[in-house]
C-alpha cells in the first residue's frame, strides 16, 4: 500500500504524527546558519535541526559537550530567519538539563524565546523523565533522543552500535514507550539494531527517527556535512553521501588561488 503524501504549507509537531499514521516517511537534516538552513528548508525537508553536533562541525571539537546553551541559541535563531516551512527541533546541550528538572525548564524556555525554535530535543530516557515532564509542562514540544547518545560518551567510551545485549534493548523498548506516554511528540534513535529500531517504531504511536537505525522507522535524519560529503573523514556505515562538496570546493578554491596568483582574475569584465 503507497504512502498517503499531503502537502503541508508548514510542517508541525502534529504533522509528524499524521504522517506516520499515513505511511509517509520523514525526512529531518541538521542545519546550523542561516545560509545552509534556507537552502534545506527550499529543498522541502521536513524537519531541521539544529544540533549539537555543531560543536563538531562548525567548532571543530572532537565531541558534542563542549557547546554552550548561548551558542545553540546563536545557531538556531540563525536557522529560524531562515525558515518558511520546516519545523526547527533544538538541542539541549550537555549540562543544560541533566541533573536539574529545574534548570531544564529554564534551558528550554530560553532557547524558545531566544531563538525562536519550535521544539527542543534531548537525550536519555527514565532518568531524565521529570525534566521532559517540567518542559512539557510550561508547554514546549519534546523531541526524545535514544539508542546511542553522544553527550554520553564518555559513560559509553565507543561510539559503536547500542542495544545489541537483550538487557539494553529491552530499556530501550521501555523507555521509548516512556516518552510516548510523558507526551513526546517524536524520537530519534540511534546506532541500534534495524529490528529493534523497527520494533520500536511499531510499539509507539509517535515518529520514531533513525540514523544508523534502518529503514523500518518512520523517517531518517543525516547531518547536512556528512550528506553533501563536505568532510571527507567520517564514514560509518548508515552514512550514504550525496555530493562530494569537499572535492569540489578544494578545487574550486585552489582554482581562485591559481587565478589571482596569475593575474587572470580579475578580467576586464570583473571590474568597474
Amino acid at each position: 500500500m503507497s504512502a498517503i503524501k499531503k502537502d503541508y504549507k508548514r510542517i508541525t509537531t502534529k504533522s509528524l504524527i499524521e504522517m506516520k499514521s499515513n505511511g509517509e516517511k520523514i525526512s529531518m537534516l541538521t542545519a546550523y546558519d542561516y545560509t545552509m538552513a534556507k537552502i534545506v528548508d527550499t529543498a522541502g525537508i521536513d524537519v531541521i535541526l539544529v544540533g549539537d553536533s555543531a560543536s563538531n562541525v562548525m567548532a571543530g571539537h572532537e565531541t558534542t559537550l563542549p557547546i554552550t546553551l548561548d551558542q545553540m541559541i546563536y545557531h538556531a535563531s540563525s536557522v529560524v530567519r531562515a525558515v518558511e516551512r520546516a519545523l526547527v527541533v533544538v538541542d539541549l546541550p550537555f549540562g543544560s538539563y541533566q541533573s536539574d528538572s529545574k534548570e531544564a525548564l529554564r534551558s528550554s524556555i530560553r532557547i524558545m524565546k531566544e531563538s525562536g525554535g519550535h521544539a527542543v530535543k534531548l537525550e536519555g530516557g527514565k532518568e531524565i523523565k521529570e525534566s521532559i515532564k517540567k518542559i512539557l509542562n510550561a508547554g514546549i514540544p519534546v523531541m526524545g533522543h535514544l539508542g546511542l547518545t553522544p553527550q554520553s560518551i564518555y559513560k559509553f567510551g565507543t561510539y559503536t552500535v547500542r542495544a545489541k545485549e537483550e538487557q539494553e534493548a529491552e530499556k530501550l523498548i521501555e523507555d521509548a514507550i516512556l516518552l510516548e506516554k510523558l507526551g513526546c511528540f517524536a524520537i530519534v534513535i540511534e546506532k541500534v539494531p534495524a529490528n529493534l529500531a523497527e520494533k520500536v517504531a511499531k510499539s509507539i504511536s509517535i515518529p520514531v527517527i533513525g540514523i544508523g537505525a534502518g529503514g523500518g522507522v518512520d523517517g531518517q535524519v543525516l547531518v547536512i556535512h556528512d550528506m553533501l560529503g563536505m568532510n571527507n573523514e567520517f564514514s560509518p556505515r548508515f552514512l550514504r553521501r550525496y555530493m562530494n562538496l569537499y572535492e569540489g570546493m578544494t578545487k574550486a578554491i585552489s582554482q581562485y588561488v591559481e587565478d589571482v596568483k596569475s593575474e587572470d582574475f580579475p578580467n576586464e569584465k570583473e571590474q568597474y
